[in-house]
């Protein structure tokens, strides 16, 4: 029965992540958004989506305290009313109100989402103490193919409300009421499974460069220097992935690829799922910190690469950043639990999710800012700082990330 118990929550957690999924297709909503709501500003537009990455930390934070003391399932459930809310409120926008666009599919929406993030990995890891990285990358491969499944759905649904430009704000009720309906079924089968649960059982081999630890409350992992290596590494290393996400359509645009744009959405959505899938059962034969090393080496370099790709190639080059970017949300609750421990991971993941947020903020802006120059002059060239910014910000990571490995090498 518990075995059951424990297949039932991973796969309530991969719809629920699924249908979350939607919100992260932001570059569908982004020229419309940016003309209709912001007078054509980029980076304003593209707050929205930093904002809801931003929130979804903090309401992981948030979401993973109270799933100890109120149990996973009601988190969920009410993770998945706050981000219905959330998507339904964004339906009113106008451009005489573009703040609340920010306030609502941003703030309240992501605060939902980080309700349900974290709390359903950290839920489905504890049934499979022994497979962490698979297991994660299983849900957040859900979150990642809610993109790809509904990119092509929200194109449709944009144009059968009026189109680029006027469907958008219809189209978030939609969201509204599907994460509502799909939350709410998926928080009955979110249980944590009982103390000490396989416990004897836990590979030491997924863990050969960090010796297990005690689990230790968010206070205490605040108070060690792995947790802020670990979280400023996630921050410089999603800088050029979430650029290439957020900005797929409008660079695919730059390029003279209006008529495919939105085939290359899906593309680059695809490959994100499957490196989220693969890297995690990567990292579980690897490692978490050299499985961490090769994704942010793969963005180093591809990122230089991005302005220099012609026609097509253009798609083939933002998917890879993509692949390599969705191992990022599949190592990084794997780390987390491994240096800090299970009980409270929910928790301490959303810490670590600062860095995604911050790192998002920072994305957005710079990506905005030079998308603007684009659309100025037409000469897509002119975003090639923000690319070599990207590159140096994975480069970067990588120091540290060997700084972690030394540091965990040293206690064992």
């Amino acid at each position: 029965m518990q075995k059951k118990q424990g297949v039932y929550a991973v796969v309530a957690a991969i719809a629920i992540q699924l249908v979350l999924g939607i919100a992260y297709i932001w570059s569908v909503f982004q020229t419309g958004v940016a003309d209709s709501i912001f007078g054509g500003n980029n980076a304003a537009a593209n707050l929205t989506f930093s904002l809801l990455l931003l929130t979804m930390t903090t309401g992981s934070v948030i979401g993973g305290k109270l799933a100890v003391k109120y149990t996973t399932r009601r988190v969920v459930f009410a993770g998945g009313i706050i981000a219905s809310v959330g998507f339904i409120a964004a339906s009113f926008v106008t451009a005489n109100v573009a703040w609340l666009l920010w306030l609502s599919y941003g703030i309240v929406a992501g605060t939902g989402m980080g309700f349900t993030y974290s709390t359903t990995i950290a839920c489905a890891q504890k049934w499979y103490p022994h497979k962490k990285g698979l297991i994660t990358g299983l849900i957040v491969f859900g979150l990642g193919f809610g993109s790809v499944i509904f990119a092509p759905v929200l194109e449709l649904l944009i144009s059968a409300f009026g189109g680029i430009g006027t469907g958008e704000t219809r189209t978030f009720l939609v969201l509204g009421v599907i994460s509502l309906v799909v939350c709410t079924i998926g928080s009955i089968f979110m249980k944590n499974p009982p103390e000490g649960y396989m416990s004897d059982k836990i590979a030491t081999k997924n863990s050969a460069q960090l010796k297990p630890v005690p689990d230790r409350s968010p206070r205490e992992m605040l108070k060690t220097p792995q947790f802020y290596l670990t979280m400023g590494t996630f921050l410089l290393a999603v800088i050029g992935g979430l650029m290439m996400i957020g900005f797929a359509r409008p660079i695919a645009v730059a390029r003279g690829l209006e008529s495919i744009a939105a085939l290359g959405v899906v593309a680059i959505a695809m490959f994100n799922s499957i490196g989220r899938l693969i890297w995690g059962m990567v990292c579980d034969k690897l490692g978490r910190i050299h499985t961490i090393i090769i994704l942010l080496l793969g963005t180093a370099v591809l990122s230089l690469f991005v302005n220099l790709a012609g026609g097509y190639w253009i798609f083939v080059l933002l998917a890879l950043i993509g692949f390599f970017y969705g191992g990022l949300l599949s190592t990084f609750p794997a780390l987390t639990a491994d240096l800090f421990g299970a009980k409270h991971m929910a928790a301490n993941y959303g810490f670590v999710l600062l860095g995604l947020g911050v790192g998002a903020l920072i994305s957005s802006q710079l990506g905005g800012y030079y998308m603007n120059l684009v659309d100025y002059s037409a000469d897509i060239n002119l975003m090639f700082p923000a690319f070599v910014i990207a590159s140096i910000c994975a480069a970067v990571g990588i120091v540290m990330m060997l700084i972690l490995k030394a540091m965990t090498k040293r206690k064992g």
